[in-house]
């Protein structure tokens, strides 16, 4: 056990909470201790049952700070940089919540739930930099999408005019994704303005354009059932587009990542944030 990642997932009968524990017991390295879930009528029940993955030894709950309670306990002679991992695939009404307690617990936070504000995550950031326990908050897990972020970041240095549009699944609760606001933001780090006006625009139905940032750029989503995640960067100039565009087809794409930062996040000292930092 000493050489195992103990890992706890929340929102663990989810569709990401499920993919996760499979790649979690598949893995050599990581160890299920612990299943967080609130669905109605699974307390106490197995989840690899729930799964189909057979007996697991670990059974369903609901009470999250307990479960974080019991296994930072299960660990606290460890050492430094043997402590455990929650992985959190959730909702965005809870994941501020859910991270602090974690640091508070001693207990390594893997957030893949959007929907927390800069503020927040700054507020994440020195709760965790004091306490001295490393996590990390990853709007996407693809490292295909960490390549489009990148050249997107990149393209637009030659580029004034750009728009994102992303679309999700339709049981998605934010808008837009967190991973399209962290790709628009690495393309301001330049410090530029996009999209200097040439008309004076209206829009006959509200929203039509999109969400439009201080930085001039305008982001757009889509909301479909059938579609999982998918992202497109398009750049214009006279006589030419040039589009960028990544399509997760399943969430077993988000697997090497998300094993990858539970694998590194146990040696920050502090939360980080975006997967670009761990690779």
């Amino acid at each position: 056990m000493s050489s195992q990642i103990p890992v706890v997932v929340a929102g663990a009968l989810g569709r990401m909470g499920a993919e996760v524990i499979r790649a979690v017991v598949a893995s050599e390295d990581c160890t299920l201790v612990g299943a967080i879930d609130n669905t109605p009528g699974k307390e106490g029940a197995d989840v690899g049952l729930e799964l189909g993955l057979g007996e697991l030894e670990v059974a369903v709950t609901a009470d999250f700070e307990g479960c974080l309670c019991a296994v930072s306990q299960s660990v606290r002679d460890a050492g430094a940089g043997q402590g455990a991992v929650l992985v959190d695939f959730t909702h965005p009404s809870v994941v501020y919540e859910h991270t602090r307690a974690a640091i508070a617990y001693g207990v390594h936070p893997v957030i893949g739930t959007t929907g927390l504000s800069p503020q927040q995550l700054n507020e994440l950031k020195e709760f965790s930099a004091k306490a001295s326990v490393g996590g990390a908050v990853i709007p996407n897990f693809s490292v295909g999408m960490v390549l489009l972020q990148q050249a997107a970041a990149a393209a637009a240095r030659f580029y004034d005019h750009a728009e994102l549009t992303e679309l999700h699944h339709n049981r998605k609760a934010d808008a837009p994704s967190g991973t399209c606001i962290k790709t628009a933001e690495l393309m301001e780090e330049l410090g530029k303005q996009f999209n200097p006006a040439e008309v004076d625009e209206h829009e006959s139905l509200e929203g039509s354009r999109g969400g439009r940032r201080e930085s001039g750029l305008r982001l757009h989503s889509l909301r479909l059932p059938g579609l999982v995640a998918h992202q497109e960067v398009m750049f214009g100039a006279p006589g030419e587009t040039y589009t960028l565009r990544h399509d997760t087809i399943d969430r077993s794409a988000y697997m090497p990542g998300v094993l990858l930062t539970v694998r590194k996040v146990r040696t920050l000292d502090a939360l980080v944030y975006g997967l670009e930092r761990l690779i």
